[in-house]
């Protein structure tokens, strides 16, 4: 198997575990989402210290926390990611995962208005128009619904302004994450101490849900480990397309096995969105360089 095979199975099998994950937060769904965040936080910094420590890099993640510019960015980081990974979970506790499919099938497009107003990327005829297309679609959702998809919207917005902070960080994705999550640490057991303290932690109360709830961490580190591997082995036109198979199987999941409404504004405001995206496609791919 080539080192573009490997990159193509390792992104494949990263963004599928990504768009499984909902039925994983899921089953966890009769303990609060803080709570749940606090436990992804806590293990996930317990799989990556143990990864970067068998690996003799611990002194990257100090070395990446010193200076207070970076540390102040790593701080907000910190902050949009893990509002992020609260949402999402809140989100699938409340019935809400369709919402969540569209923030990150939005996200791309609000990537695009990001690079554009903050870095002075130009922005394509066909990119405008995928994003007047999503902003149409938000609109028929707004209407139809009679209130915004204000979960969508926070999504593709708190991961977009975290993906724009992080191009100014030249740090490795694990070192990084570490960093975030280490940041977030206090916070976490903050809230599961509050949680054992008032007798509701779930943690040791019942074994299905401990064990759940420490798979949390290699469920959020894993994926990550294996998209960085292949993202240095394919094209980015590649990454692109392959993006979409988290929010599809979300998507999927959301209406198929969980029985989500699919009303008919989102009959009209999805394909927009994919519509929006086969031209945003088709204009990383027209604008590729030559490899």
């Amino acid at each position: 198997m080539t080192g573009s095979q490997k990159g193509f199975w390792a992104v494949t099998i990263a963004c599928t575990i990504w768009g499984l994950s909902p039925i994983f937060f899921k089953v966890l769904a009769h303990i609060p989402a803080s709570e749940v965040l606090a436990h992804r936080v806590i293990w996930s910094f317990v799989f990556f210290g143990a990864m970067l420590m068998l690996q003799g890099r611990l002194g990257d993640v100090r070395a990446a926390l010193q200076g207070w510019p970076r540390l102040g960015i790593f701080v907000l980081a910190s902050v949009l990611i893990s509002a992020n990974w609260f949402l999402l979970i809140f989100a699938i506790q409340i019935g809400r995962t369709t919402e969540v499919s569209l923030g990150f099938f939005i996200f791309p497009l609000v990537a695009v208005l990001i690079g554009r107003f903050a870095f002075g990327e130009r922005l394509g005829r066909l990119q405008g128009v995928a994003v007047l297309l999503a902003a149409l679609a938000v609109g028929v959702l707004t209407w139809g619904l009679g209130v915004a998809p204000w979960i969508s919207l926070v999504m593709a917005g708190t991961f977009g302004i975290y993906s724009a902070i992080k191009k100014k960080l030249a740090v490795g994705p694990v070192v990084s994450v570490t960093c975030e999550i280490l940041l977030f640490m206090p916070i976490a057991l903050g809230i599961v101490a509050l949680q054992h303290t008032g007798g509701q932690g779930a943690f040791g109360a019942d074994m299905a849900d401990s064990v759940l709830l420490i798979l949390a961490g290699p469920l959020t580190a894993l994926p990550l480990v294996l998209f960085s591997y292949g993202a240095r082995r394919v094209t980015m036109a590649t990454i692109g397309v392959m993006q979409y198979i988290n929010p599809t199987l979300q998507f999927l999941v959301a209406v198929l096995l969980f029985g989500e409404a699919f009303t008919i504004w989102h009959q009209i405001a999805f394909p927009l969105i994919w519509l929006g995206l086969i031209l945003f496609t088709l204009a990383s791919v027209r604008n590729r360089p030559a490899d």
